[in-house]
């Protein structure tokens, strides 16, 4: 006859191991962080804005590196596909390929973009000069760019990236991912090459290249603060 406590020691070896990993600490059970192809592309499909590489990296527990390498393998996996991986700066977002943008237009009932010739232009500066104020686009424009600038700003095919360091800190405009949706653009890398004697004169008429003031608004407070000190 078996002694009760025998069957107590030999027990179930699957529910000895079973214990046994239970009283394992987190660390040794969890699985190593990895980052697939497939994996990335479906987190790119669920964002409702588009990620950083950096974001990325820190979701996933993957170095930088890693990222960029399934980025770009990302990217060639879908050139023969229906979507495309876009990226500008550092951001990175899904977005439909420009050959099936009519029949996305019709299903959606939207119409196609339709630009003056003024808003074209002011946009092309803006997309090759970037970051650009208001004054450099009139200055090789030569004529007054308010109306034009808020009309593609309405549209979001130019966005304020912020101000200038310099005085009076002008906004400083450029493009975003509905720029490069809207006309088919992977990147701003895509962009046609100006011709040589157009790129010069963006360079001489658009002036220096605007430096972004990355102070924030408390540059702006503290010099009213002392101008106010000043006129007292």
């Amino acid at each position: 006859m078996t002694d009760d406590r025998e069957l107590e020691l030999s027990g179930d070896p699957t529910a000895a191991g079973s214990a046994e990993a239970e009283q394992r600490p987190a660390e040794e059970v969890a699985a190593p962080a990895t980052l697939t192809e497939a994996a990335l592309e479906a987190l790119l499909f669920v964002a409702e804005r588009p990620l950083s590489r950096r974001e990325i990296a820190n979701l996933a527990g993957v170095p930088r590196d890693a990222v960029d390498e399934l980025l770009g393998d990302l990217e060639v996996s879908l050139r023969e596909r229906g979507i495309r991986l876009l990226s500008t700066g550092d951001r990175v977002e899904l977005a439909t390929a420009p050959e099936a943008g009519g029949l996305i237009a019709r299903y959606l009932g939207v119409d196609a973009v339709r630009l003056t010739p003024a808003s074209l232009e002011t946009l092309a500066i803006v997309a090759y000069r970037q970051p650009v104020t208001k004054a450099a686009v009139e200055r090789i424009r030569g004529v007054d760019s308010d109306y034009t600038i808020r009309s593609l700003l309405h549209r979001r095919l130019v966005v304020e990236l912020g101000r200038a360091a310099a005085p009076g800190r002008p906004i400083l405009y450029g493009t975003d991912f509905d720029f490069l949706e809207r006309f088919g653009l992977a990147s701003l890398d895509d962009l046609p090459p100006l011709d040589a004697d157009v790129a010069a004169r963006l360079g001489e008429e658009g002036g220096d290249v605007m430096a972004l003031d990355e102070s924030g608004d408390t540059a702006a407070a503290d010099a009213e603060a002392e101008a106010d000190r000043a006129g007292r």
